[in-house]
């Protein structure tokens, strides 16, 4: 690997490690702080980017898909998503450092896939915030109403405005900010799961549902293959950010207790957040009731509300309406500091210019910062556009960007397994070992390439055709609407293919790149050398129920 990967930074035996100090294993790591608490960690790693995904576009995978192939479509993606969380795990516990997966690529692959991976996973996240912003311009106008006279670009500014202050001040501010927003949504998926129970068995309402929307029309698979293959972007999105727990890891206070701890909750949330939820508005809810498409966004219409109202809480478009927008809020917080620590990856490997990867006495990447928050000003631009449309179009590409990210996690996992073992090293080394592999890894991504194909070969089969002249002003109108999702579907299942390939083939030509030695790869620079207290800290301690208790939470 070539000395300008990371600015100079030092390469140590595995037998000087324990000599070497924490924080200044790599360039990259340099001018970060160590502040994120355990309890962040896991916070950030269950529902840290639970935001529109869930609340408001949950509703209508069901409405295409139906009941069936709507839960089908979350746990075959959430099953993809476990095994992608578990690579990210064991690699970021050995290797904490700010660019994640992404720097890895460098390591043990080649310089040119690790450059093309984390400008495509910097362009996700930027293009996540004006996504996040055009979605709070929609929440708020069920407060205002569409006609009123308020400037609808005031509430993103305003956003962007607090996002700079909270970055400003640090990571700790990021991490407990992000915790109790966390904890309101981890208390709104609870009580809408207790509610659903409930109001499903006939306990609260007074109508006993069951499972009578499984055999209502054409449920539970509505649409065919087709349909369910439709689903799949837009559940992507929904569960999109639970890879970050690898980027926190750089400023964890001890990698090796909390990473594990983080990707192991993964299951929590897909299990017990996602997986449970969607079976229960499914059950409730049939999936031709028009309020489940929800085009406008609307809190009133969000399937979560649906399930409150006809559990008898009156009040539940509001308060909906408030947990969406401080959901919001909070995806918006962890893609600020996402994207920030991305651009600081890029200019401490010399894939950025090197002023970005300036951070302050608080640690906080300040070029990277003003960078990101320029990029969020799209969102005031497209607002005149339509925020709603903004929205769905940005849905498919961050969509297909988080496919192509974890299929690419996955394949870096099995080279990282492959250039361990070629140098004589023992899995058993390994701070933390994912479970499952390699058959876990294997079945991920069989799944994953299976979503890829699927979602591509539906994007360009059965293009719409012009109504010819004469056409009725109903039929043109369908005709444009069709033309647009035909369009939107295309670029998505594309664009970020396309764009991959452009990244990484200019910069190994223009660089003469060449694949990194399973014998030579450089395994050991940024690794986290925990101190004695971090020794006592990762001992089990107390009373068994108390260790079972920590082991579940």
């Amino acid at each position: 690997m070539s000395k300008q990967d990371y600015d100079g930074a030092e390469k140590y035996d595995v037998d000087q490690m324990h000599d070497v100090p924490q924080t200044h294993m790599a360039a990259e790591q340099e001018g970060l702080k160590r502040d994120l608490r355990l309890r962040h960690m896991i916070m950030i790693a269950v529902s840290g980017t639970i935001g529109t995904g869930l609340f408001l576009t949950s509703g209508s995978t069901i409405a295409t898909a139906g009941p069936g192939g709507a839960l089908l479509a979350y746990c075959l993606i959430g099953l993809w998503l476990v095994f992608v969380c578990q690579a990210i795990g064991e690699i970021a516990t050995l290797l904490p450092l700010p660019g994640a997966f992404n720097a890895w690529g460098a390591r043990v692959f080649d310089e040119a896939f690790s450059f093309q991976m984390t400008w495509m996973y910097f362009i996700n996240w930027a293009l996540t915030i004006p996504a996040e912003l055009a979605a709070a311009a929609v929440i708020v106008e069920f407060w205002i109403g569409k006609d009123s006279s308020f400037p609808s670009w005031v509430v993103p500014l305003l956003i962007i405005l607090i996002m700079i202050a909270i970055n400003v001040t640090g990571v700790k501010a990021y991490g407990e900010i992000e915790y109790w927003l966390s904890v309101l949504k981890v208390f709104t998926i609870l009580m809408f799961i207790v509610c659903g129970i409930l109001v499903d068995a006939g306990a609260i309402g007074g109508v006993t549902y069951g499972l009578k929307s499984w055999s209502h029309g054409e449920a539970p698979f509505v649409g065919g293959f087709f349909a369910f293959v439709k689903t799949l972007v837009s559940v992507g999105y929904a569960y999109g950010g639970s890879e970050m727990t690898g980027v926190t890891a750089a400023e964890s206070r001890n990698p090796h207790k909390h990473v594990p701890k983080a990707v192991n909750t993964v299951l929590i949330r897909i299990a017990g957040f996602y997986i449970s939820s969607v079976f229960l508005l499914g059950a409730i809810v049939n999936y031709d009731d028009p309020a489940l498409k929800n085009t406008d966004k609307s809190a009133a219409k969000a399937p979560f509300t649906l399930v409150f109202v006809k559990a008898g809480i009156s009040a539940a478009a509001n308060y909906m309406n408030a947990v969406v927008f401080t959901s919001i809020f909070s995806a918006i917080n962890s893609d600020f500091y996402v994207a920030t620590r991305m651009l600081l990856s890029l200019s401490r490997n010399g894939w950025a210019h090197k002023s970005i990867g300036y951070t302050n006495s608080r640690g906080v990447p300040m070029v990277a910062l003003a960078i990101v928050t320029s990029c969020s000003c799209l969102s005031l631009v497209t607002i005149f556009v339509g925020s709603g449309v903004v929205f769905s179009w940005f849905v498919s590409i961050i969509g297909s960007i988080i496919f192509q990210s974890w299929i690419l996690i996955l394949l870096l996992h099995f080279r990282f397994r492959y250039c361990w073992k070629a140098q004589g090293r023992d899995v058993k080394d390994l701070p933390y070992v994912s479970w499952g592999y390699p058959y876990g890894n294997i079945i991920a991504t069989f799944i994953g390439i299976c979503c890829i194909i699927g979602t591509c070969y539906l994007s360009v089969i059965d293009p719409p055709q012009h109504p010819g002249d004469g056409a009725t002003e109903e039929a043109l109108k369908a005709f444009k609407s069709a033309r647009d999702g035909y369009a939107q579907g295309l670029l998505g299942a594309w664009f970020p293919w396309i764009l991959s390939a452009i990244l990484f083939f200019s910069y190994k030509f223009t660089r003469g790149t060449k694949l990194v030695k399973a014998e030579e790869a450089d395994l050991d620079t940024g690794r986290f050398i925990p101190s004695e207290s971090d020794k006592e800290d990762l001992e089990v301690k107390g009373p068994l129920w108390k260790r079972a208790l920590k082991f579940i939470i």
